[in-house]
């Protein structure tokens, strides 16, 4: 699906979403994971049923899956043996098996660099087999960054938009993570798993694009989203980028970062290493494709419905409009100019709904202020809504809020 005409819709109005739960975690890693695994665990279960069936897709039961995930186990622990007993509270609190929570987050690895492609020929035959299992049956993300010196407010901004499987939106979370040292972070992401977009109470941002090389998934390494847990750490871009560098990865991803002093990069991981992309007059921005050409010679095959140069190109555009802010980032993440290569995706119905993508939420994070603004939905359909890093980690969380949607 290759064409850039507008989707056959009808844009609606802007409306008011209801945000995603709020989970406040908090003391030892064992027990944030319990808090989580426990408040969340009917949405944690569509994050297993959601992934079971992409792996399906890819040729792969949910077991072969699980098995897949069990081997960067160890590589996690030598990493941060505090993430692996944070996992296995997961699945203590929601009730599944350790290796369903490594295998959401090792979803990246395990899904094969050609993912979305056409299904596998054993697609079928893995559907069934989850089914007889009892599992229910049911090109992502542009990124801009903005620096003081190119900012109306001068601050320092980084917005993105997170398209995935439609469905999924119904598993998202917002973690307010408390650790045992008394640092704060917070982070949009899958019930289940440890983090994806998000700040921490020294300023500093990650959001995630996702990229493909002919390496991904070959030696188990580093998962990325226990990697983006992992950053959450750091005090700064500098300490993030030097982190990233000393670890070995299993799947390719750029990581755009950036903090409220002023710095932001990008970093290209792959099973290779690392490159970091600068900023170029205040602003970077990135989509899913390699912009280092070392790395771009070993990146897999774009998909037929990959709109990573247009989305790129929109980006890039609406950069040079400066000097930028807050609502800047808003018009970037709600640009459906392009239909389906636009930034802000609608669900196309003409692909299957295994490769189905849309923009499931929009973020733009102040990093001065420590405020995620979140479109909880399409962004162009909805009102980016504040979360600040302080409400999320004092919220008190009902849990029948938390069930599914």
């Amino acid at each position: 699906h290759e064409t850039k005409e507008p989707y056959n819709v009808t844009k609606p109005a802007l409306y008011t979403s209801p945000m995603f739960p709020i989970l406040e975690i908090g003391g030892s890693a064992r027990e944030r994971g319990r808090q989580h695994g426990r408040h969340a665990h009917d949405r944690i279960r569509i994050s297993i049923a959601t992934y079971a069936r992409l792996f399906a897709y890819c040729g792969l039961t949910w077991e072969e899956a699980q098995h897949k995930a069990l081997g960067y186990r160890d590589v996690i622990a030598d990493v941060s043996p505090s993430l692996i007993d944070e996992m296995a509270g997961i699945a203590e609190g929601a009730g599944v098996t350790e290796s369903e929570i490594l295998a959401l987050n090792t979803r990246t690895e395990i899904l094969p660099p050609t993912y979305p492609a056409i299904a596998s020929t054993k697609w079928n035959d893995a559907l069934a087999q989850n089914r007889a299992a009892g599992l229910p049956d049911w090109g992502e993300c542009t990124a801009l960054a903005v620096l003081p010196s190119a900012c109306i407010d001068g601050k320092t901004w980084l917005g993105q938009n997170w398209d995935w499987i439609g469905p999924q939106r119904s598993a998202l979370v917002i973690l307010g993570i408390t650790d045992e040292k008394d640092r704060r972070a917070m982070t949009l992401t899958e019930a289940g798993m440890l983090a994806k977009i998000g700040l921490n109470d020294r300023g500093l941002g990650i959001g995630l694009n996702i990229l493909r090389s002919k390496d991904d998934g070959r030696t188990p390494g580093v998962p990325v989203h226990v990697l983006l847990r992992h950053l959450l750490d750091c005090d700064d871009v500098d300490s993030a980028i030097a982190t990233a560098r000393a670890l070995r990865h299993g799947a390719s991803s750029n990581i755009p970062i950036a903090d409220a002093q002023g710095h932001a990069a990008c970093l290209e991981l792959s099973p290779r290493g690392v490159a970091v992309m600068m900023p170029e007059a205040g602003t970077l921005a990135h989509t899913n494709h390699y912009l280092d050409d070392v790395q771009a010679a070993h990146a897999a095959p774009l998909s037929a419905i990959a709109s990573t140069e247009q989305r790129l190109a929109c980006a890039m555009r609406h950069s040079k409009r400066g000097p930028l802010g807050r609502d800047a980032l808003f018009a970037l993440l709600r640009d459906d100019s392009e239909g389906a290569m636009s930034v802000c995706r609608l669900p196309d119905p003409a692909l299957a709904p295994e490769v189905r993508i849309e923009s499931i939420a929009g973020v733009v994070m102040d990093l001065v202020e420590r405020v995620m603004w979140i479109a909880p939905d399409v962004p162009s359909r909805v009102d980016f809504e504040p979360v600040s890093l302080h409400s999320a980690t004092q919220a008190r969380v009902d849990p029948s809020l938390i069930a599914a949607d």
